[in-house]
This record gives structure tokens, C-alpha cells and sequence, in this order.
């Protein structure tokens, strides 16, 4: 009996002894896991309460970064800009900024120029970056896109200047022949010849103003607020009325022809100022004696019908290099020509501008000592205006495309044109 009341005694001790054991090693264990680790430290930092919202929001790039450099959070458009590359900032300027921020807490801001992602041309990116905390382990950077703001400024500022030198011409040459003609007061051929030329000047600047008032209007008025159905031969008609003296006295042919009775959707006094440029260019860059056609034809394209209008000239052609430019502002293929005939280097930017704001656009063919045909694309009223290409490739009536910017080849887009006096 003693032994085994010796034994029943172990055995209780020992299950207590046991259970004690267990219940301890279950509370430590529920204490462990809930403690942090190290890796969950680092691995999974936590972003203040509503930062995560407002960096959705922001319009500039986002990033934010840890106490170990890595990435917690970026905008899409980070990516998108290639800051961000494997988790780590790929830009090293902006991940010095954040080692000095989180090291003295100070705000810093810095513009860059980087290498734009995805191009061999060498092209820069200009960004404005700023770091700042955020808390006590993380940095916030912020990326702001510079590049087109930088491309309007220097527009603007090639404008200002061609501006200003284009006016300095005419002006000057008012200035001294005022003089001239005060000097010359007892020779009265003189002041007549001094005084025609002060005409040909002030007629100059007129001109050139009132293009810079036709520039300003096209770039920021929106011509189908008021736009309506424009008869093409109408356009056609008021061209050619307006280039008739100039083309009368070096005896240049006006023909008109085409297909009748089509229409255009827009401004029409827009529409008529982009197509008298064209008509105007034909006349003053073409020989004497030579022919300035205009056709019209209707072409299908996906979402509604085109209407084409071609103006074909015998002048003396553009070059390869100068048709990349042609439709720049204040570009002029021949200087010292344009004054001659009183150009302003304007006409075909409005042209431009005008087929832009209208859904269409402006292409040339042209080859030197041959002549060149400018084509003037726009919808058809009637036809769609919302169309998910606006400048679509025409076809040809067999369903092949134009081989040429330009259908109508180098001269002659008139199969039995109306000649004009």
C-alpha cells in the first residue's frame, strides 16, 4: 500500500508539474507572436493616417521612402517617368536629397535634367524634385514634370524675339525714309519715289499685324462654337478674288475645279483666311506666266467623309529639309524673296493652326523647279466631328493608299479646269 500511494503521489506531482510547463509555453509563445519582428519592421512600414489618400490625388510624382532607402509607396506616374526601378529609386541625385533630408529633417528642392526613358535621341527630361519628412522613418518625394512648361517657354521666347525683329524692319525703314523725305523737301521726285517706299513699309507692318491678330484668334478661339456648313466653292471663289491683282499683274492663270456643290464644317472666316494663304503663296512664289490650280474632291475615311482642297502651283518647289519647317512661325524658305513680295512668315502657321482646330490638316508635296501642291484635309459637314483619329490615311477609290502626302502629284490636279479672269 505505501508503495503505491508513493507512486500515485509522483505521478500527480508530475502532471502538474507537466501542466504548469505547458501553460507557460503557451503564453510565451502568444507573447512572442505578438511582438514585432525585425523583418515586419522593415519589410511593412506603415504610411501616416490619409497620406496614402492624398498622394492618389497629387498631380506630381510620388514616392515614398523608408529608413533603408526602399520603396513603401510611388504614384504610377513615377514609374511611368522611370524614378522608380525594382523597388529602389533609380534616380541617385534624388536618393542623396532623401539621405540628407532624413538626416537633418530640412525640406530640399532641386531641378533636374534626366534622361527620357525609352529613347536613344538623347533627349532631356526636365523635372523639379522636392524631399521632405514624413514622420519620423519615412521621406516623401515629390517629382513635378517640367519638360512641356520649359518647351512653351522657349516658344515663347523665339516668338517675342521674332516678333520684335520683324517689327524693328518695317519700322526702321519708316524712320529713315521720313528723313529722307525731309531732307529731299526741294526735290519733288525724290519725296514721290521716298514716299512710295514709306507705302510698301507701313503696308508691310500693316500686314504683319494684323496676321499676329489672326495667329492670336486661331490659337485661342474655338472655331466650332460657331461653326456652320461652308460651301467649298465659296472659299475657293473669295481666294481667288483676293489674289486676283497680284495674280493679274504677272499674268499667272487662276483655275478652279473639282467636284461641286461640297461643304466643310467650321469657321468660315477662318476657313477663308487658311485658304487664301495657301492661294497667296501659290501666286507670289510662282513664276510669271505660269498657272495656279484649286480643286476640290470628296474622300472617304473611317468615321465620315473628307473634303480636300489642293492648291497646285509652277513656282520654284521647297526643298527636302525646308518642308520639315515651312509651317513654323516666321519660317521663310526664301528671305530675301518674302520681303519682296511683303510676306510675314505667318501665313502658314495660321494655315496650320486653322486646320488643327477644325479636326483636319495641311500637307504639302512639292520638289524643286517643279512646283508644289498644299493640301488642305477637312470634315465634311454632315459627317461625324468626333472621330477617334482625326487625321486619318486616305485611300484611293481602289482601296490603296496615296503613295504622296499629296494626291495630285506634282501639277495639273485639274481634270478640265474652269479658267478664271
Amino acid at each position: 500500500m505505501d508503495v503505491n500511494a508513493a507512486v500515485a503521489a509522483a505521478a500527480a506531482i508530475a502532471g502538474v508539474l507537466t501542466g504548469v510547463i505547458a501553460m507557460l509555453a503557451f503564453r510565451f509563445s502568444e507573447r512572442e507572436q505578438k511582438r514585432p519582428t525585425r523583418t515586419s519592421l522593415h519589410t511593412d512600414p506603415v504610411l501616416p493616417p490619409g497620406v496614402d489618400t492624398v498622394l492618389s490625388v497629387l498631380r506630381s510624382s510620388a514616392v515614398v521612402l523608408d529608413e533603408a532607402d526602399a520603396v513603401v509607396k510611388a504614384s504610377s506616374a513615377a514609374y511611368a517617368l522611370g524614378l522608380v526601378r525594382g523597388g529602389k529609386l533609380a534616380v541617385e541625385p534624388m536618393m542623396k536629397m532623401a539621405r540628407e533630408t532624413r538626416r537633418d529633417g530640412e525640406i530640399r528642392q532641386v531641378e533636374l535634367d534626366l534622361p527620357r526613358r525609352g529613347t536613344g535621341r538623347g533627349e532631356a527630361l526636365a523635372v523639379s524634385a522636392r524631399v521632405a519628412p514624413l514622420g519620423s522613418r519615412l521621406v516623401l518625394l515629390l517629382v513635378e514634370d517640367l519638360t512641356e512648361a520649359r518647351r512653351i517657354e522657349a516658344v515663347r521666347r523665339d516668338f517675342v524675339a521674332n516678333v520684335s525683329h520683324e517689327l524693328k524692319t518695317p519700322v526702321g525703314a519708316l524712320s529713315l525714309l521720313s528723313e529722307a523725305v525731309m531732307g529731299a523737301s526741294d526735290d519733288p521726285e525724290a519725296v514721290e519715289r521716298f514716299a512710295g517706299r514709306m507705302q510698301i513699309e507701313a503696308t508691310r507692318l500693316t500686314n504683319l499685324v494684323q496676321e499676329l491678330i489672326d495667329l492670336s484668334r486661331v490659337q485661342n478661339d474655338d472655331p466650332l462654337e460657331d461653326a456652320e456648313p461652308v460651301r467649298v466653292d465659296e472659299l475657293v471663289a473669295e481666294a481667288v478674288d483676293r489674289c486676283r491683282h497680284q495674280a493679274g499683274t504677272k499674268q499667272i492663270t487662276m483655275a478652279a475645279g473639282g467636284t461641286a456643290e461640297l461643304r466643310v464644317w467650321g469657321n468660315r472666316g477662318q476657313l477663308a483666311a487658311a485658304l487664301g494663304n495657301l492661294v497667296e503663296n501659290a501666286v507670289n512664289y510662282s513664276p510669271a506666266r505660269t498657272r495656279v490650280g484649286i480643286a476640290a474632291r470628296r474622300v472617304t475615311a473611317p468615321g465620315g467623309d473628307n473634303i480636300e482642297i489642293a492648291v497646285t502651283d509652277q513656282g520654284i518647289g521647297i526643298s527636302d529639309k525646308d518642308k520639315e519647317r515651312i509651317f513654323e512661325r516666321f519660317y521663310r524658305v526664301d528671305p530675301a524673296r518674302s520681303r519682296q513680295t511683303g510676306g510675314t512668315g505667318l501665313g502658314l502657321a495660321i494655315v496650320k493652326h486653322v486646320a488643327a482646330s477644325h479636326g483636319g490638316e495641311v500637307t504639302v508635296w512639292s520638289s524643286e523647279g517643279q512646283g508644289s501642291t498644299f493640301t488642305l484635309r477637312l470634315p465634311e459637314a454632315g459627317a461625324s466631328r468626333d472621330r477617334a483619329d482625326p487625321h486619318p490615311d486616305l485611300d484611293d477609290e481602289d482601296g490603296q493608299p496615296h503613295p504622296d502626302p499629296s494626291p495630285y502629284g506634282p501639277y495639273d490636279p485639274l481634270p478640265a479646269p474652269e479658267v478664271l479672269p
